[in-house]
C-alpha cells in the first residue's frame, strides 16, 4: 500500500512510518519544514509539504493515497478545545476524499478519559455531546463511517514511553525538577494504562493490512499502573522524595495527574494478532538516560 501518514516525523508517527516500511508498504509523510523533508527523504518517505491549516494539501494526498494514517494533533495543551476543533476538520476533509472507496483510514486519539474509574474496553465510546469532553475525533470518525468511509481509530494510551518520550512523563519529571518532590493525588492508587512506542506502529499497520476489521483499536500494553508507582519510579531515578500532593501541585495537568484509566486491549489482540514487546513503563522509568538533563 501506498500509505499517507500526517505527523510523520513526530513521536507516534514516526514509529508508524518505520513499521510501514519495514513490511514493504511505501509511504507519503506530511511535514512542515525542509529539515524534517529531508529528513523522510533519506528514510525513504516522499514528503508532502504543508501543515494542518493546509486542507487542500491533506485532501489531495489522502485521495492520492492507497490508505491514511492520521497521527497529527497539537500538543499545545492551553489550545486543546481549538486544536480538537482542527482535528475535526482535519479528518473531515481527508475523509470525503475517501467516500464509497473502501480505502482504509485510520484516525488518533486518546484512552485518559474514555471511562474513568473501570477497565475500558474497545466497545467504549466517549461522550460525544458532553460539553467536557472536547476531543471530537470520534464524533468526526462516526459521520464519516455513517458517510460509507472504510475508517477506524487507534485509541492511544496516556503514556507512549520511550527513550526519547518528550510527553506526559518528562512533563512529570519537569514538575519534580521544579518542585523538589515526585508527586501523586490523593493515596495515588488511579491507574494509567501505558504502551512502549515500540509497539504502537504495528497497531496501525495490522488494522491497515486487516482491512480494518473493527472500527476501534486499543494501543494499551499495560492494563493500568498506579500513578504513585509512576511517581515513586520518576522519583527514583531523579534522587528526589515522592509525596501526595493536592491536585493543585500539579496546576492545568491536574485532570490528567487524578484520573483513573485502565485499559483492556484483548480485543485488538485477538483481532489483530498484536502482541506487544517492549518494555513496561516502570523499567522504562527506572532507565537512567530516561530523562534528558535541563
Amino acid at each position: 500500500m501506498r500509505v499517507f501518514v500526517t505527523g510523520a516525523t513526530g513521536w507516534v508517527g514516526s514509529a508508524v512510518v518505520a513499521e510501514l516500511l519495514e513490511h514493504g508498504h511505501s509511504v507519503a509523510g506530511l511535514c512542515r519544514s525542509d529539515a524534517n523533508a529531508a529528513m523522510l527523504r533519506a528514510k525513504g518517505v516522499e514528503p508532502v509539504r504543508g501543515s494542518l491549516a493546509d486542507i487542500d494539501v491533506l485532501s489531495d494526498a489522502a485521495s492520492d493515497a492507497d490508505a491514511v494514517v492520521h497521527t497529527a494533533f497539537g500538543h499545545d495543551f492551553s489550545k486543546f478545545p481549538e486544536n480538537s476543533e482542527q482535528d475535526r476538520r482535519v479528518i473531515d476533509a481527508m475523509g470525503r476524499r475517501l467516500i464509497g472507496t473502501a480505502k482504509p483510514m485510520l484516525v488518533t486519539t486518546g484512552l485518559l478519559m474514555l471511562a474513568p474509574g473501570r477497565v475500558a474496553t474497545e466497545a467504549d465510546m466517549p461522550p460525544l455531546t458532553d460539553p467536557k469532553y472536547p476531543r471530537k475525533t470520534e464524533a468526526a470518525v462516526k459521520v464519516l463511517a455513517d458517510a460509507d468511509v472504510n475508517i477506524g481509530v487507534v485509541r492511544l494510551a496516556p503514556t507512549v514511553h520511550g527513550l526519547g518520550d518528550r510527553m506526559f512523563m518528562n512533563i512529570l519529571a519537569q514538575k519534580a525538577r521544579e518542585t523538589g518532590v515526585s508527586a501523586y493525588v490523593d493515596d495515588g492508587e488511579n491507574r494509567w494504562c501505558a504502551v512502549h512506542v515500540s509497539d504502537v506502529g504495528s497497531v496501525y499497520r495490522l488494522a491497515l493490512e486487516a482491512g480494518l476489521p473493527s472500527r476501534v483499536f486499543h494501543a494499551s500494553a499495560e492494563e493500568g499502573v498506579t500513578f504513585k508507582a509512576i511517581a515513586e519510579a520518576i522519583g527514583s531515578n531523579l534522587g528526589l522524595p515522592v509525596v501526595s500532593r493536592p491536585r493543585e501541585h500539579f496546576g492545568w495537568f491536574a485532570a490528567f495527574a487524578e484520573n483513573d484509566a485502565p485499559t483492556s486491549s484483548a480485543d485488538t489482540r485477538e483481532l489483530l494478532q498484536w502482541k506487544p514487546k517492549g518494555p513496561t513503563l516502570l523499567k522504562d522509568l527506572h532507565n537512567p538516560n530516561y530523562f534528558p538533563q535541563l
